[in-house]
């Protein structure tokens, strides 16, 4: 229970667990799109981005968006301004920890939706915003 007397401990771990789901299933689909996979759930400057893979030689940055119906929209709409600005420094800060200042890099969005008879679709939009 937290301050405001609300349990919420099932329920962060269940969406957690449900969104390593989507993630692993985007890594899948981003595999045999010829993606190699470097880094996943990486936390720099107190913020974190899903997927970082190479496409060929563009450093990619990846946000995950998972939903069970369209009810709430696209997955993809969830990325707003702010999540842009937060991707934005962590691909800043993860090229110069890396020591790749000038190596091109790109942001997408891959959304997973899993519908209620387990079929799976994919949308993956390639260069979502510019840095």
């Amino acid at each position: 229970m937290n301050r405001f007397g609300v349990f919420w401990g099932a329920d962060v771990r269940n969406r957690r667990s449900e969104g390593a789901r989507y993630e692993e299933l985007a890594c899948s689909y981003l595999k045999k799109k010829g993606y190699k996979i470097i880094d996943r759930n990486v936390y720099l400057l107190r913020k974190e981005v899903d997927v970082i893979a190479l496409d060929r030689d563009t450093v990619v940055f990846i946000e995950v968006k998972g939903r069970r119906s369209a009810r709430y929209g696209m997955p993809s709409e969830a990325v707003d301004a702010r999540k842009q600005k937060h991707m934005i420094k962590i691909a800043g800060a993860y090229l110069e920890k890396m020591r790749m200042p000038d190596r091109a890099c790109r942001f997408d969005v891959v959304s997973v939706k899993v519908g209620s008879d387990k079929h799976m679709s994919f949308e993956h939009v390639e260069g979502a915003f510019e840095a």
